[in-house]
């Protein structure tokens, strides 16, 4: 009640040709765990069951495949060689262990038959081979402590893992359904998801107890496949004979919350670790205002004047952060931006912005005593005081400051006039500031 090795592979498939029946598997594809054996040659007898092996039937095995000899759903004879066996009903069982040993003996000694008669043997073939593209998706976010972060995030993860499986008896005995031809991963795997995505959440949780950054979860599926192996592989084996051999991370996501977390976490990185971004982010956003100011529903220089008082404050703020990271002071200080900056379409306001910025850095001092370089005191936070108005001489021959003659009241003629800046200019608006003409 046996089988008995006819010819290995290596003969060659000619030599087959004297037998009169042979069964080999069924279809085996990919993801194909367990198949039927079917006759491909057929001799005399006709009258028998075509799903039953008579004794002298000849088995054909290939590579990766393990073949079943089973009667009563017990299993009579196995083997994990390749090569052609001969089903002999009068011999003791012959198992060719393979690749396994003497590993499958144990497990063949707790469901082998019973030694009754054999009634209907049948032959059935497991694959051998890695059953690759098992999907998995995770349904809820999985939480993840990331220390980098300082936070608890949450993610959810796609990809798909493979299956190897390593005691074929115990399989057979515990993972495919009787009364079954045919099995593929995705009929049993229902209650095997379950539990890889219970594993899943332990070995992401390992893995963040590591503490790995949850940005390098994607790249680390060898790590993540040995994290599954360590959780999974003595249960799955000892219960079912198969082990995971590889985990795909093929995407992972953030909830809402975990990525305005990360994206706040990263920004407020870089802008701490350079001075220097934040000055950019600042003039950055001056430049968009200048360049909106044109558009402004209140006219265009109703906009350029908010755009000055804006920079007035920009410069303040940029002064304090240079005192306190010990950078060079502000490029933009005093109204000048790094570069030229065409304000409203016109040319490069570069002469007045060059007269303020010389007037800013040459120094004042103000009434409490302190010296200062800004357009604030440091020290009480009085604004600098207005430069002197320019002198000019009237046609009778008085020498005036004001906007009018003291001998005659004459206006003053219209000329360049300096701000209290300290650009000078000659139309009705400060070309730097915005302030109107006094």
């Amino acid at each position: 009640m046996g089988i008995i090795k006819a010819v290995t592979s290596a003969i060659g498939g000619g030599f087959a040709d004297q037998w009169l029946e042979v069964i080999e598997a069924d279809d085996m594809g990919d993801q194909t765990v367990f198949t039927r054996g079917v006759m491909i040659r057929k001799g005399q007898n006709t009258k028998g069951t075509v799903d039953s092996v008579s004794n002298g039937s000849v088995v054909h095995v290939y590579d990766n495949q393990m073949m079943l000899l089973v009667d009563g759903g017990k299993i009579v004879d196995y083997t994990a060689e390749p090569g052609y066996y001969k089903v002999d009903n009068s011999s003791m069982p012959s198992l060719f262990n393979g690749q396994f040993g003497d590993t499958l003996k144990e497990s063949f000694n707790r469901i082998k038959y019973g030694g009754q008669t054999p009634t209907m043997q049948k032959v059935f073939f497991i694959n051998l081979q890695e059953i690759k593209g098992i999907k998995f998706g995770t349904r809820n976010p999985i939480n993840y402590f990331d220390n980098f972060y300082n936070a608890e995030l949450f993610l959810r993860a796609h990809g798909t893992y493979s299956i190897k499986i390593v005691d074929p008896i115990r399989f057979y005995a515990e993972a495919v359904p009787r009364n079954k031809d045919r099995v593929e991963i995705t009929d049993i795997n229902e209650q095997y998801i379950s539990e890889f995505l219970e594993a899943l959440q332990s070995a992401i949780n390992q893995m963040s107890a590591d503490g790995m950054r949850i940005s390098y979860v994607p790249s680390k599926g060898r790590e993540l496949s040995q994290y599954m192996r360590n959780i999974l592989d003595e249960d799955w084996n000892m219960q079912r004979g198969m082990e995971v051999q590889n985990v795909g991370i093929a995407s992972i996501s953030y909830d809402e919350e975990s990525q305005n977390l990360i994206n706040m976490r990263n920004k407020g990185a870089m802008v701490g670790n350079d001075p220097n971004v934040l000055r950019g982010i600042a003039v950055s956003n001056m430049t968009e205002g200048i360049k909106d100011a044109g558009s402004n529903a209140g006219g265009a220089m109703a906009g350029f004047m908010g755009v000055g008082m804006g920079m007035n404050a920009f410069n303040a703020s940029m002064d304090s952060l240079n005192q306190m990271t010990g950078q060079q002071p502000n490029p933009a200080a005093s109204g000048v931006m790094p570069g030229n900056v065409v304000v409203g379409g016109g040319a490069p306001q570069q002469g007045a912005s060059m007269q303020g910025a010389a007037a800013s850095n040459a120094g004042w001092t103000c009434e409490c005593g302190a010296v200062n370089s800004g357009k604030f005191c440091s020290n009480c936070g009085k604004p600098m005081p207005a430069p002197a108005a320019a002198e000019w001489t009237c046609e009778c021959g008085a020498v005036n400051s004001g906007k009018f003659c003291s001998n005659c009241g004459k206006p003053a003629p219209a000329g360049e006039w300096t701000c209290e800046c300290g650009a000078t200019n000659s139309g009705k608006f400060c070309s730097n500031c915005g302030k109107a003409r006094p």
